[in-house]
C-alpha cells in the first residue's frame, strides 16, 4: 500500500488542478465541464472505471453549490427549467428522462416527473430530489 500512496503523492500536483474544491464560479464551471466530459466518456455505464472519478467531481460540484447557490423554489418543472438554463442545457440533453417526446411533455407540463425522472435529475444536478416533487 505504501507504494500506491507514494505514487499518488507523486501525481497529486497534476491531479489537484482538476480535483480541487472550487472556490469561485470559474472553478465551478471548470469542474462542470470536466463532469460533462466524464459523462460523455462513461456513457452512463455505472460499471465504467471512471464512475468513481465522476462521483468525486459530482461531490465537489454539489458541495460548492449547496454552500453558494440557493436551491430554486417553485414548481418542479420551473426548477428543472431553471437548472437547465443555469447549466446551459437544452431539451435534447436530458436523455435520462426518455425520448424527445417524453421530455417535451414534461417541460410543457403535460406529463409529471416520476420517481425515476426525479432520481436521475437530482443525480445530474447534484441537488435534493425534493425540488422536483
Amino acid at each position: 500500500m505504501v507504494q500506491l500512496y507514494q505514487k499518488l503523492i507523486e501525481v497529486w500536483p497534476a491531479i489537484s488542478m482538476a480535483l480541487a474544491p472550487p472556490q469561485t464560479e470559474e472553478d465551478l464551471d471548470k469542474l462542470i465541464e470536466f463532469s460533462d466530459y466524464l459523462i460523455d466518456r462513461t456513457g452512463g455505464d455505472e460499471s465504467h472505471p471512471l464512475i468513481g472519478l465522476l462521483d468525486i467531481v459530482g461531490t465537489l460540484i454539489s458541495d460548492y453549490e449547496s454552500r453558494n447557490i440557493p436551491e430554486p423554489e417553485g414548481t418542479p418543472i420551473g426548477c428543472l427549467k431553471y437548472l437547465m438554463q443555469e447549466h446551459g442545457l437544452k431539451q435534447k440533453d436530458l436523455t435520462e428522462l426518455g425520448s424527445p417526446g417524453v421530455i417535451s411533455e414534461i417541460l410543457s407540463g403535460k406529463r409529471e416527473l416520476n420517481k425515476r425522472h426525479i432520481k436521475a435529475l437530482s443525480k445530474r444536478f447534484g441537488c435534493s430530489p425534493a425540488i422536483f416533487i
